[in-house]
């Protein structure tokens, strides 16, 4: 696993670099590229995790740009006890909102308490959405050094998100589908379709929730893009959540311990 997710990061830091040098507009330059990984890799070795929430600051590849992200330690992990891992994306991707990644009360945590005894990770998406190149790089970084560092059950890591983030979820189950064994996206409108029209089927299996008086994302619009991908061989369920709309993230635990239960009972069973 340690040189698969060492392949990962590198991939994705070579795929962030062409992305900075084809952009005219960057302001990064090319001597404040990088750090390099194992300076990365080795920052984050001298962290120390605490059972519970632990708020960090990670100095990224590029000097002077940070990383902000939530790591949730379950009870008892050990090398001989290693936990599941779910990555959560937090919505308003676009907005600057410095403690974005820290509204894991709201939803994520309620939603799996006491059904998924998991490793949490919740990054912030610094303004940008989930599959912007940089946060393509953090995404593909962080999920190499929490495998890499903490005990996490490799064959248990799925990615869930509210809104962008559930836009986000779908794009990583869609293009990294090789790190996850299950997505769950709430509140999204995301379309698999490729620029020339077709449509692939998704390697994993997602449980797609979607408040039936949504407003931002009409959920007709979301069940033919859920439609066209289960008829391209997608295995996805998708759950209508009568009466919810888009702003109450929070109203949709219940939703999400349904998920988490299917996670459990149905995809890592």
């Amino acid at each position: 696993m340690m040189e698969k997710s060492k392949c990962i990061l590198i991939l994705a830091i070579i795929l962030f670099s062409l992305q900075s040098c084809s952009n005219s507009d960057s302001n990064i330059v090319n001597d404040e590229l990088p750090r390099t990984e194992e300076d990365v890799r080795n920052d984050f070795k001298n962290l120390s995790f605490q059972t519970g929430i632990n708020d960090v600051s990670l100095e990224s590849i590029i000097k002077g740009l940070f990383w902000n992200f939530r790591i949730i330690v379950p009870e008892g992990a050990s090398d001989t006890n290693k936990k599941p891992l779910i990555f959560n994306l937090h919505g308003g991707a676009q907005n600057i909102a410095p403690e974005a990644h820290k509204s894991t009360d709201c939803l994520v945590s309620p939603g799996l308490d006491g059904i998924i005894d998991a490793f949490i990770i919740s990054p912030n998406s610094n303004a940008k959405l989930w599959y912007d190149p940089s946060n393509q790089l953090q995404i593909l970084a962080l999920y190499d050094l929490v495998t890499s560092n903490l005990p996490i059950d490799i064959s248990k890591v799925a990615i869930t998100g509210y809104s962008d983030g559930g836009n986000g979820s779908w794009f990583y189950s869609q293009y990294f589908s090789n790190m996850f064994s299950a997505a769950i996206p709430m509140a999204t409108s995301y379309n698999t379709a490729k620029s020339n029209g077709s449509v692939e089927p998704i390697a994993i299996p997602l449980y797609v929730i979607h408040g039936a008086d949504d407003t931002l994302f009409p959920v007709q619009t979301t069940q033919v893009y859920v439609d066209a991908s289960i008829n391209a061989g997608s295995n996805i369920q998708f759950v209508i959540a009568p009466n919810l709309g888009h702003y109450q993230p929070c109203d949709y635990v219940s939703y999400l311990r349904d998920a988490a239960q299917w996670l459990v009972n149905t995809v890592w069973n």
